[in-house]
């Protein structure tokens, strides 16, 4: 540990943030060392987002207090968390490839007179910021000739010449190669020599034994821990201490499993996956769960043809052509992560979003049947129990858990048998998930094949009869689920332990 290591440079204290019948984090305290690479861990649903966005103003807090070097620190927006002395640096880069590095660097603060751009002080200090952080970026490059890695360098360099002394790196590794890593490391450890204090927020537990000084880990929105990771016993006393009580399982085996294979995937690749192979029998419920990074959402794609890959699917023996076109003929169907955007038409209503994967069943010999379409959603708002007091009511109307049905819907009136669900409870209250995993668990028992792609732990627990589990790309386990599952041990390989490793 370098730099000004007794000194504190955040504090937070009591922090709280409510949400209506929710408390998403709850009375966190805990200081931040000057100078120090400072790592936040904890499950997905644990608080480091909501503590993150309150950090940087993106959120108020409902009570509490933070401090950045003494100074009380409350602000409205990420604007005033940088003037504060906060920089985030995101999982989506904010760079723009069409301009030079430097420009990049002095976007949205160049001086100009008389309407033209004038060189100052801040080019000099961009540049001399960036030597010092990464020599090897030429200045003068355009942005979009630079890998991820430079991309994000560029980042950290603007938030370091700006005069942050506090920069968040949330997973700042999910999409860079092993070599990229390594640098990105060696900026950081730079970073903390010149007294600059980094968040670091990954659920890759090696980097965090790699990279950090200390660790503060969140459970249920609750602070469990702060303490140095020298003193920390390795992994698994992390994961302890992330997990802390056994997970919550209702899982009840299903007996009428049949061994007629419905699905095989072989060998698929692609830039994100590496030789993933599996199968699902017909009325299974399969769980692929992992965490950022791991390839959960590009299996479902390349299964829907949605995107490219390499390898072999076959589906009912037969091989799927890669296009979601042909994906639905045969029988498969994706309910997206972004059901919003992806998943609906949300200025059309309940009646018009349902039909729409399957449209020649509202025509007879050209001639369109609105009773069909009529008919098809009375009988899936009846069946899902969709809250409407209407079938002409705009999806976008809707809440989440009732916009998350209309989409199982439309997958249902395709004729889907293999539904593929992302994240399928996603920013849905507790009783619509509910209601959404007993929609799953009865389609199973129907027969149809339902994949279930998820970063919550508790939910493949819950309804999933198999689990595979993914680590950055690579399928690294089955589990198959019932009394004897240990949470700790799945935790551990989806997080980089690389137990069990599937042949």
């Amino acid at each position: 540990m370098s730099g000004n290591q007794h000194s504190t440079a955040l504090s937070v204290e009591g922090l709280t943030k409510d949400y209506p019948g929710v408390r998403a984090v709850d009375n966190v305290s805990f200081s931040v060392g000057s100078g120090t690479v400072h790592c936040v861990v904890g499950e997905n649903g644990a608080g480091k987002s909501t503590l993150i966005k309150m950090l940087t103003g993106a959120l108020q807090p409902t009570s509490g207090t933070m401090t950045v070097k003494g100074v009380p620190h409350r602000p409205n927006n990420p604007n005033e968390a940088r003037e504060g002395g906060i920089a985030t640096l995101f999982q989506e880069l904010h760079v723009v490839d069409e301009l030079t590095v430097q420009e990049n660097l002095t976007l949205g603060m160049e001086r100009s007179r008389f309407g033209f751009l004038v060189k100052s002080e801040l080019d000099d200090k961009v540049i001399r910021t960036l030597a010092a952080i990464e020599p090897s970026i030429d200045p003068t490059a355009r942005v979009s000739s630079l890998s991820v890695a430079q991309k994000q360098i560029i980042e950290i360099a603007r938030a370091a010449s700006s005069g942050a002394s506090i920069i968040i790196m949330d997973e700042p590794t999910a999409a860079l190669s092993e070599r990229e890593v390594e640098r990105l490391f060696g900026v950081i450890r730079r970073l903390r020599e010149s007294d600059v204090t980094v968040i670091y927020i990954s659920h890759k537990l090696d980097e965090i034994f790699s990279l950090g000084d200390a660790v503060t880990v969140l459970r249920d929105g609750k602070h469990v821990a702060t303490k140095p990771l020298s003193e920390v016993q390795g992994r698994s006393e992390l994961i302890e201490m992330m997990i802390g009580r056994s997970v919550f399982q209702n899982y009840k085996p299903r007996t009428e499993i049949s061994d007629d294979t419905l699905l095989v995937a072989s060998g698929l690749t692609n830039n994100l996956l590496k030789d993933v192979s599996f199968s699902i029998n017909r009325g299974e419920i399969v769980g692929f769960y992992g965490l950022v990074g791991a390839g959960k959402t590009e299996i479902a794609r390349a299964l829907f043809g949605a995107d490219k890959v390499s390898g072999s699917i076959q589906f009912k023996g037969q091989e799927v052509g890669h296009s979601p076109k042909k994906a639905i003929a045969a029988g498969i169907a994706l309910v997206p992560e972004e059901r919003r955007t992806q998943g609906l038409f949300t200025g059309l209503s309940i009646r018009e979003n349902i039909p729409i994967m399957n449209l020649e069943r509202l025509s007879n010999r050209g001639v369109y049947r609105s009773n069909v379409e009529r008919d098809a959603a009375i009988e899936y708002i009846n069946k899902l129990s969709i809250a409407t007091e209407s079938i002409d009511k705009k999806t976008e109307k809707l809440s989440g858990g009732n916009q998350q049905k209309v989409v199982l819907a439309k997958c249902l009136f395709s004729d889907a048998e293999l539904l593929l669900l992302d994240e399928p409870t996603r920013g849905v209250d507790v009783g619509a998930k509910t209601e959404i995993y007993d929609i799953i668990k009865n389609l199973a028992d129907q027969g149809n094949s339902v994949a279930v792609f998820s970063s919550e732990l508790e939910e493949v627990l819950g309804i999933c009869d198999r689990i595979f589990l993914l680590y950055t790309g690579t399928l690294e386990d089955e589990i198959i689920n019932g009394a004897n599952v240990d949470a700790g041990h799945i935790l551990n390989v989806v997080t980089g332990g690389h137990e069990g490793a599937v042949q």
